[in-house]
């Protein structure tokens, strides 16, 4: 589909600013920028000013974030001038040149302690400086803008970038046996799918604006998901379920973070490809 909006992209050679190129060449996007961290630093207000005067752009979409989980417990300062900093600027540049902005976040904002389906409206209680820097980033947004979209989701992967996929299959690959933890549950999301929503989202242009979630439908554990990813990529490979206490992180994780997509499923018609249908698809390109 040919779309006139023109759309700006921070975080845009990440895995998911990858996809969405991905998606925007095949629907002929010809309005579409995409800044990797140096062209589009969000911390630098000059530059974000520089960017909104010449581009005019009517989307932003913020991919921008710093995501690695565990690193985030000793880089706390980094952490929250991307992910609630960046996010603060961006929105205040959205507010002063009338763009809306898309804003990707994470089911890491939720405790996650609870085998309940996570709504939007559902108490925000993270349990790790990743999680506790999006929600502020959120938060931020919330106070200076009102065109907005936030969109958390969870477990992203894709044939682009480095994730738990393309490491599942190298490992496998390598290895006669691997453990996986089996007591922390959610959804694994392929960033192609939530490529495609976000400029559905933004095709619709429908001034829904507000909070939502998106992943895949289903629900699984990381050991189911590893088991998945061999069983598809006919590999292999010994595999043992552990708890997560055998496999200790700096950062704690969420034990059951499902969130539930009533709200953007009936906001924007959309539907949502089941977790299993859609790594069968990005195996398939990775073979």
């Amino acid at each position: 589909m040919n779309s006139n909006n023109k759309i700006l992209v921070f975080g845009g050679i990440g895995q998911l600013g990858q996809c969405i190129q991905k998606i925007s060449i095949e629907r002929n996007y010809d309005q579409i920028v995409f800044l990797d961290e140096i062209a589009g630093n969000i911390l630098d207000q000059n530059l974000l000013r520089k960017l909104f005067t010449t581009k005019k752009p009517q989307f932003v979409i913020n991919c921008a974030a710093y995501t690695a989980v565990d690193k985030a417990e000793d880089e706390v300062l980094l952490c929250e001038k991307i992910n609630k900093v960046g996010a603060e600027n961006l929105a205040k540049s959205c507010a002063e040149f009338g763009a809306t902005l898309i804003h990707v976040s994470t089911d890491f904002v939720f405790e996650g302690n609870v085998p309940k389906l996570l709504n939007e409206t559902d108490e925000t209680t993270p349990i790790n400086v990743y999680g506790k820097t999006k929600l502020e980033g959120e938060l931020e947004i919330c106070k200076v803008l009102d065109a907005y979209y936030i969109l958390r989701t969870s477990w992203l992967y894709s044939e682009f970038a480095s994730n738990f996929v393309k490491t599942m299959r190298k490992l496998g690959s390598e290895r006669d046996e691997l453990s996986v933890i089996v007591d922390q549950v959610g959804t694994p999301t392929y960033a192609i799918d939530l490529a495609a929503t976000i400029l559905d989202i933004i095709e619709t242009d429908s001034g829904a604006y507000g909070t939502y979630h998106y992943s895949n439908e289903g629900v699984t554990s990381w050991y189911d998901f590893a088991k998945a990813i061999f069983d598809i990529s006919e590999i292999t490979v010994k595999l043992n379920p552990i708890p997560g206490s055998a496999y200790p992180t700096k950062a704690v994780r969420p034990a059951f973070s499902v969130m539930d997509k009533t709200k953007i499923k009936s906001t924007f018609g959309i539907e949502i490809p089941y977790w299993r249908d859609s790594l069968v698809r990005c195996i398939a390109k990775l073979n």
